[in-house]
């Protein structure tokens, strides 16, 4: 997931999300994903958000899968952009909840009907921790019956709960996570398919999915025991994250770090020397 950078005037800057695509095409991961909560999606405007999309479209050329997140509080933006998405190229749509709280039938209701105007494949980020409210497991179960091209659920769980969606929804959907690898080994243990993490540390992350999916666990536990402090300081709720993530982009992309766009959290200097040294361990992103 790419991470929205702004000027000091809290204009979105466009060249960061070029810096962000070069460095995962140079990784071992599988796609680039754009517009969920690490681009800050929900303060972008429409317009913004088709810049986004383009800029990165435009700068991957094919070469790795796109998976966009689909943020809009109607039916009829979330079906406008996703038909803009897909004229873009991307592999993939990941529908957001609105941000007005629906029980599970509605939200059901709401989720499907979008799913049937596209002809993409189309997930759900299903994250009550983190937005409020989601849907049931057996909601996620009946969207997967009613829709062939519904096939992805992002989750922003624990190992343990993400093992317990996994047992019920079966073969049926590719379960992903987020929480910017916090527990990626057992996340895979626990049957997910693979994480969507922050472009921060998607060397180390894309890594460590490699030795594990190639049988080499102990070695992905290696990696992932190095890599766990940086983890753990990051996620720490989506403010902090949003604040101390892109300030590790930053330093290991060389990009400037510049602004912010409100609400924020401003980072505090011992935050910032964190960070410093963070990225002294992990070196140059590139």
């Amino acid at each position: 997931m790419l991470y929205a950078f702004f000027d000091d005037r809290g204009v979105l800057r466009q060249d960061p999300f070029r810096r962000q695509v070069d460095a995962a095409l140079g990784t071992q991961a599988a796609g680039v994903a754009i517009l969920g909560l690490g681009t800050e999606v929900s303060k972008l405007t429409f317009d913004e958000r088709i810049e986004v999309l383009e800029v990165v479209a435009e700068r991957i050329e094919g070469r790795k899968p796109l998976l966009a997140t689909v943020y809009g509080d109607t039916i009829t933006e979330q079906i406008e952009f996703s038909k803009r998405a897909i004229q873009s190229g991307v592999s993939a749509l990941m529908l957001q909840p609105p941000s007005q709280k629906m029980d599970d039938a509605k939200l059901a209701g709401f989720f499907s009907e979008i799913i049937s105007a596209v002809d993409c494949p189309v997930g759900i980020q299903n994250a009550p921790e983190f937005l409020g409210f989601g849907l049931s497991n057996q909601s996620l179960i009946a969207l997967a019956n009613d829709h062939e091209n519904f096939t992805i659920a992002k989750l922003e769980c624990n190992a343990v709960n993400l093992e317990s969606v996994a047992s019920e929804l079966g073969d049926s959907v590719m379960l992903f996570n987020g929480r910017c690898g916090l527990e990626l080994p057992d996340n895979l243990r626990a049957g997910a398919s693979g994480l969507i993490p922050a472009i921060d540390t998607v060397d180390k992350t894309s890594e460590i999915f490699a030795e594990f999916t190639a049988g080499t666990e102990e070695r992905a536990d290696k990696l992932y025991a190095d890599l766990l402090p940086v983890l753990c300081f990051i996620m720490q709720g989506i403010p902090h994250f949003l604040t101390y993530g892109k300030m590790l982009a930053a330093a290991r992309l060389g990009i400037e770090l510049g602004g912010s766009r409100e609400p924020s959290l401003p980072a505090t200097d011992f935050g910032a020397a964190c960070i410093r040294r963070f990225s002294k361990h992990l070196g140059p992103l590139n």
